[in-house]
């Protein structure tokens, strides 16, 4: 089979590249820059989603598209219209232009408890277009992944973590290489829609301490009233925009439970101790 991966250099799409290769199909990578992307897959293809002239005939062929591309922090002068729901637009016209297969996104869960938080319209606009359109279709709807909860590692490395509300709010991330199985796992059944998480459910206090455990650290959490994050949602607009996205997207996250079936063997405890390793042979943060 002949997969082509979008958003195939990002935190997902490497894992992507990964599973569907050991999984013996022919893997297309779609990458805005090859210097980030050696060894990714079979063959690479270096566009911009963002213009369809440069898509045009790259999906000839193809049996499958997976997309999880999108952007968290908004860069280059593009916003989440542009990139999650306009590109991936792009991508799914191309798609039914080729006859392709099957198109696999990745969403988000709760989707509709979001709405207004300007990530996550843009993404459901693009589920809705999707659903419409003849392509078969798989969306994947992750709790989050574990690269997401580096804010709270790093927190717990400066000694302090400030979480909002009691901390009580139960999420259960999944590792990108998890996910990657579960993605690959739902394509090759034809399903339509699945929701998924890691296999550990957590409290953010847990996920606080497992952050502080790792490091060695005695657990140093403080918790600001909910109020402040909500009072905090309502002043970023005033914000600049690439300022107010992320931040509306995370602290509304942050007020619910992020709670899906549970799947993999990854956990996020074994993730810790990875980057705690990592900070004491890397003390600078550099990358290497």
């Amino acid at each position: 089979m002949k997969v082509l991966i979008a958003g195939a250099t990002g935190y997902l799409g490497r894992y992507l590249c990964a599973e569907y290769a050991r999984r013996g199909h022919h893997v297309t990578a779609l990458i805005r820059n090859t210097a980030r992307a050696e060894g990714l897959a079979d063959l690479l293809i270096e566009a911009e989603a963002t213009q369809p002239e440069t898509l045009r005939g790259i999906m000839d062929g193809m049996d499958l598209i997976v997309s999880s591309l999108g952007i968290t922090r908004q860069a280059d002068g593009l916003n989440y219209r542009d990139v999650d729901f306009q590109a991936n637009l792009n991508l799914l016209r191309e798609a039914e232009a080729a006859g392709v297969g099957r198109f696999a996104y990745v969403h988000v869960l709760n989707a509709d408890a979001m709405a207004g938080v300007p990530l996550v319209d843009a993404k459901t606009a693009f589920v809705d277009a999707l659903r419409a359109s003849d392509v078969p279709a798989t969306v994947i709807a992750p709790t989050g992944y574990f690269s997401d909860m580096g804010d709270i590692f790093a927190m717990a490395q400066g000694g302090r973590v400030w979480l909002f509300g009691d901390g009580a709010q139960r999420l259960n991330p999944i590792d990108g290489a998890d996910l990657a199985l579960a993605i690959a796992n739902a394509t090759d059944a034809g399903r339509g829609w699945i929701e998924i998480g890691g296999p550990d459910v957590m409290t953010q206090d847990e996920i606080a301490r497992a952050a502080f455990a790792a490091l060695g650290k005695q657990p140093r959490i403080f918790h600001l009233p909910d109020a402040l994050r909500r009072a905090t949602l309502s002043v970023l607009p005033i914000l600049p925009r690439r300022l107010d996205g992320p931040a509306r997207f995370f602290l509304t996250a942050l007020g619910m439970d992020m709670v899906a079936p549970r799947f993999g063997t990854r956990r996020l405890a074994d993730h810790f101790a990875t980057l705690a390793a990592e900070a004491v042979h890397n003390p600078s943060g550099e990358r290497k």
